[in-house]
């Protein structure tokens, strides 16, 4: 369970929430906190630990980082760590969140600060006013208990796949094939073809199973949209097309079912609607020829892999 709010430093904008969950990455137990300054003490910095294939550390200011207005506040900085800055390479760009532990409550206050990019002139990231000395200190709240309090750090290394898409939208191709059917209810089982017509550059054909596909044999009509030519579609390409599939019959009988939209490809061939009517509606209402399945489409646009 946890809650959350959003609040504004003079740096960072920083999402703080109250959560249960250890953090995930480093645990930094401090026992005798109060010898920091006994023992003139300005910093702390961790033991190194791996996330998101990089060794990092974590740099406590006790008493405040001062050359950061830091003054009167517990300062916190990740570090990167086991390697010289000038050998970072690219840029490293990490969501970071910093965790102090509820000893009261049994929850930790973590606060995640913007995405951060680490680079050869920065190798070291975090909030100088993280928390003000009076209410760390202050035993009610939980933080500094018996002297001892606990700190910790999730590190996210934000990496780009590489995968994604573009879609090219195109101004509205529509079109509306007319297909005449005669004795509808009396035909077989075997799957029957429209012509072939071309819509948005692009052909297609209406499949017809007047018995029902394989899972509806005997129960539904069935009939769907299919893309011609669909094996020749570059890589990862698709065509996102908006189409509905009208049957229409003497007396004005018109069954129509709610338009649908699909992306095309050479693994999604087909789209349509494998229930598209009961064939007992189709023999009670279909009984006179001819018939006619109407077929709307509008390309919509193309999907494409991004380089």
């Amino acid at each position: 369970m946890a809650s959350s709010e959003i609040y504004r430093e003079a740096d960072p904008v920083i999402s703080k929430e109250i959560r249960d969950v250890v953090p995930a990455h480093y645990v930094l137990k401090i026992k005798s906190f109060s010898l920091f300054a006994k023992n003139n003490m300005e910093k702390y910095e961790s033991g190194e630990f791996e996330a998101g294939g990089y060794k990092w550390k974590l740099i406590l200011y006790p008493n405040g980082d001062k050359s950061r207005n830091g003054e009167d506040h517990i300062s916190i900085y990740l570090a990167i760590s086991g390697m010289n800055p000038l050998q970072l390479g690219g840029p490293i760009h990490v969501a970071i969140r910093f965790s102090l532990y509820d000893q009261i409550c049994d929850r930790y206050l973590t606060q995640q600060g913007r995405v951060t990019r680490f680079h050869a002139l920065k190798a070291e990231w975090g909030v100088p006013r993280y928390m003000p000395l009076k209410t760390f200190a202050n035993p009610s709240n939980g933080y500094l208990v018996d002297d001892t309090c606990i700190f910790g750090v999730e590190v996210f290394v934000i990496k780009s796949s590489g995968v994604g898409e573009c879609l090219t939208l195109k101004a509205s191709a529509s079109y509306t094939h007319q297909w005449k059917i005669w004795r509808l209810p009396s035909l077989g089982e075997d799957y029957l073809y429209s012509d072939v017509f071309t819509v948005g550059d692009h052909k297609w054909k209406v499949w017809l199973c007047p018995r029902g596909d394989y899972y509806n044999r005997g129960q539904s009509l069935s009939i769907s949209l299919g893309l011609v030519e669909a094996d020749k579609l570059a890589s990862g390409q698709k065509v996102n097309a908006r189409y509905v599939i009208r049957l229409k019959g003497p007396y004005n009988f018109v069954h129509q079912p709610e338009a649908r939209t699909t992306s095309f490809s050479s693994s999604t061939v087909w789209g349509g609607w494998p229930s598209f009517m009961p064939l007992k509606t189709v023999w009670e209402c279909l009984t006179n020829d001819p018939c006619f399945i109407e077929t709307q489409v509008t390309v919509l646009g193309t999907i494409s892999k991004l380089p």
